[in-house]
């Protein structure tokens, strides 16, 4: 039914982009002709299963078993519901997109798609009567396409003035003045792809804004929305000259894109279980940020995923370096908005806009249900500054970050045995091969030194 619809709405598309996102994130896949499309929805496209034995310069981590070990078997991978749309960033080309799941020889989930892990987390609250309610918060940086003369990134000259904008303007009326035009396909681009985009707002660094996307009872529907936001993202401001990174940190001294989660809960009669008129919640809200509080570390290697990840821990800049709560306060990891007492729930500041989005929802709810589950008490919320006096806990360096996830007994029995092993294989593989590489700061600081 659905195809249907789709090709009598669009009868010009010519090719559909399949898309598959890996376990960082990234949309891989193929190039199909719509003539091919109906056999897709029979089960007819295959990927291999190394598709989630990937880095993130798409190298094979052999160590996974998934590539040579099994002959880079191919698995079969289905359409997910709502995600056929256009590709409005590319005119004239008569292209769509589809984003796709990926099944066991069996016809089961593959263990190593993230969208199946985070579908296993949601039913252990299916189980209680539960529904979470998310809504997902993306950083990002528009850059210059040309890197300066030592090959850091850059701030693109304005639209209006030509001038390159160096300094930190936070809320910025100017700033979206000047990136008006972008800002504006962006959100047209995103009703044609059916993505609940809302506030717009530029942040802290230069060229730098943050989208919120309207919350949703689907979580697994919610993720499926950021992928093809981030995607849509790039592809628009590739149009307009520009380039979009979501990499945590570009800019040493400017601020660093994050990817903020908001949380609440329905009962079976859709109450939010996190109501009260206390503005720190209810009983369930405080046992819920008991569970993350509780969890936060050892998910920190979902959080921060990457290299550049660890860049953005620094004190007072707006990222976390414990598990810290509070109302209203953006210092702490895990806040409760100020809102209405139906409206209350959880937002969760700790990962980077590197992280994937099933994964951060699935760590993120793991941690919620661990909390329900064992009446967690998440001690008292901080007051004024988050980071005065306090200890950084959060394992906040790549190295530490993995070890801590690959000893956590709660996050293997949440995500899986096999894909908890898949996870941290992969990213100990990148970690290897991001730490042989001899930087340009190395040879400045020692070559001539030692």
């Amino acid at each position: 039914m659905q195809l249907t619809s789709f090709r009598q709405q669009h009868p010009h598309t010519r090719f559909i982009d399949v898309l598959l996102a890996d376990l960082c994130g990234i949309p891989r896949g193929k190039r199909v002709t719509v003539a091919e499309l109906p056999g897709m929805y029979h089960g007819c496209f295959l990927l291999p299963g190394s598709m989630f034995a990937l880095d993130v310069l798409g190298g094979t981590i052999q160590e996974t078993g998934l590539g040579f070990n099994e002959g880079d078997a191919d698995r079969r991978c289905l359409p997910i519901d709502g995600t056929l749309v256009p590709v409005p960033w590319r005119p004239g080309e008569g292209l769509a997109q589809l984003q796709v799941s990926m099944v066991d020889h069996d016809g089961s989930p593959f263990y190593g798609d993230p969208r199946h892990v985070l579908a296993s987390v949601l039913k252990r609250f299916s189980a209680l009567g539960l529904t979470p309610v998310v809504a997902i918060e993306l950083e990002f940086y528009l850059l210059d396409t040309e890197r300066t003369v030592d090959g850091r990134a850059q701030p693109p000259r304005l639209p209006q003035t030509g001038r390159r904008e160096y300094q930190t303007q936070i809320n910025s009326m100017v700033d979206l003045n000047e990136y008006s035009a972008v800002l504006a396909e962006i959100s047209a681009a995103c009703e044609i792809q059916q993505i609940p985009s809302g506030t717009a707002l530029a942040e802290y660094g230069p060229g730098q804004f943050e989208v919120n996307l309207h919350h949703s009872s689907d979580a697994l529907l919610a993720c499926d929305q950021a992928i093809r936001f981030k995607r849509l993202v790039r592809g628009v401001a590739a149009r307009h000259g520009m380039e979009a990174t979501f990499m945590p940190k570009p800019y040493m001294d400017h601020a660093g894109s994050g990817a903020h989660i908001h949380v609440s809960m329905l009962d079976r009669d859709g109450r939010n279980i996190f109501a009260s008129e206390d503005p720190t919640g209810s009983a369930s809200l405080k046992h819920a940020i008991g569970g993350l509080a509780a969890t936060m570390a050892d998910a920190m290697l979902i959080f921060a995923p990457t290299a550049n990840s660890y860049r953005r821990y620094r004190s007072e800049s707006y990222v976390p370096l414990n598990p810290s709560w509070a109302v209203n306060n953006r210092g702490v990891a895990l806040r409760i908005p100020a809102s209405t007492p139906e409206n209350r729930r959880i937002e969760h500041r700790v990962a980077g806009a590197d992280a994937n989005p099933y994964l951060l929802t699935a760590a993120v709810l793991a941690g919620i249900h661990h909390g329900l589950q064992r009446n967690l008490d998440p001690g008292s919320p901080v007051a004024g500054n988050a980071y005065r006096d306090a200890v950084t806990t959060l394992p906040i360096t790549w190295p530490e970050a993995a070890l801590k996830f690959e000893s956590s007994n709660v996050l293997r029995d949440y995500l899986g045995e096999k894909f908890h092993r898949l996870f941290v294989t992969t990213r100990r593989g990148e970690l290897q091969a991001f730490e042989s590489h001899v930087s340009p700061l190395e040879y400045a600081w020692y070559a001539r030194t030692c």
